[in-house]
């Protein structure tokens, strides 16, 4: 990556990261509540946040977060995600591990996967679990935005691997961002020019993220990397066909915007477009049959709103018991402004009902 892409960001980019970084990062400070500290997982930080032991008490919950801000801002340690996991610690009776990787421009895809992957892996060795006091057949695996699609392909990677012993029971998405295939899906459309993410913004993260070149920003809006000519886009144009994957509620009067002609060469110039592990909602039905039980919040006010639907369908439509917890009155990224100066009842309201589906099914 190139810190020049970084300083290119956008002005919304700038006021998002204003939101998320102007709070210090918390040192590991305990509480007479919650034990936080911070740890290295198989090379990679992570702060895990510890209820109090009791006497005679059965092994623990436990959730792995993995925090969102497109790959490229906010941190474990700021006082926004500190307050989400330390709340869900306290309120579930759980350990959390809330995984610090390596953000744009320090490195780009696949090393956040990698990251988040080693991490995870790390804390479902039966020794560590222990050490934790973590029960092996109580664990989430969770996320928010990239966190979510973090999530999300980790835990697909997990459930073909053949070798692990433990494999999380849940996986929880918060506005997860799952595909870069269409940016004309409904709610791009309907929601191109919302605060905090506008459409435009979030195709920077995907070039940020790819270590792509800014002036295929145009073509990726109109869809010109995946139009009918581009044979390597043909075999997965099924798997988020929105006009069949979305009910009728999000569809609106919105119409497919699928170019004839396009440009084959922006994936080969930029493979990662297509690549599962970065773009989950691309998986093949084999893949999300093995998934496990999972929840996906949606906000009405969000370009991201139908990766999570058509996800949610998809693992329906594959066996998995989904939960698709929508919200019709809130915004992208809502669930972590919840302390002053940004506390919104929409992030309360959010984060607890998500904080609610996990205690019922954790």
């Amino acid at each position: 990556c190139h810190l020049i892409h970084y300083l290119r960001l956008s002005h919304h980019l700038i006021v998002l990261n204003y939101l998320i970084c102007t709070f210090d990062k918390l040192k590991s400070v305990s509480s007479e509540d919650i034990n936080i500290t911070d740890a290295v997982f198989d090379g990679v930080e992570v702060r895990v946040f510890e209820p109090p032991g009791k006497r005679d008490e059965r092994l623990k919950r436990s959730v792995i977060y993995i925090h969102g801000g497109g790959w490229a801002l906010a941190s474990a340690r700021t006082s926004l995600y500190n307050n989400l996991c330390r709340i869900m610690a306290e309120s579930l009776n759980a350990v959390v591990v809330s995984v610090e990787y390596r953000l744009v421009p320090e490195v780009c895809f696949p090393e956040q996967f990698h990251d988040a992957l080693r991490a995870t892996k790390h804390f479902l060795q039966p020794d560590v679990l222990a050490e934790y006091s973590v029960d092996p057949s109580r664990i989430a695996i969770s996320g928010d935005s990239a966190g979510g699609n973090l999530a999300a392909a980790v835990c697909q990677q997990l459930s073909k691997d053949e070798h692990l012993t433990v494999r999380p029971k849940l996986q929880a998405l918060i506005y997860p961002v799952l595909q870069a295939f269409d940016f004309n899906t409904p709610s791009y459309q309907q929601n191109m020019n919302m605060p905090v993410l506008p459409r435009h913004v979030m195709i920077n993260y995907w070039i940020d993220y790819f270590n792509g070149n800014y002036d295929l920003a145009h073509s990726l809006i109109i869809n010109n990397h995946t139009a009918l000519d581009v044979g390597q886009a043909l075999s997965f144009r099924g798997h988020l066909n929105w006009t069949s994957l979305l009910p009728s509620s999000f569809k609106k009067n919105y119409k497919p915007v699928i170019q004839t002609t396009g440009k084959a060469e922006i994936v080969q110039e930029i493979p990662a477009l297509l690549d599962v592990r970065a773009v989950p909602l691309l998986a093949e039905n084999e893949t999300l049959q093995l998934q496990p039980k999972t929840y996906i919040l949606t906000c009405e006010n969000d370009v991201l709103r139908d990766d999570g639907v058509m996800y949610a369908r998809r693992l329906e439509n594959a066996g998995v018991e989904v939960t698709l917890d929508h919200f019709d009155d809130c915004f992208h990224g809502c669930m972590i402004f919840t302390i002053w100066p940004t506390d919104f009842s929409a992030g309360v309201q959010t984060r607890n009902s998500y904080i609610k589906w996990l205690d019922e099914n954790l």
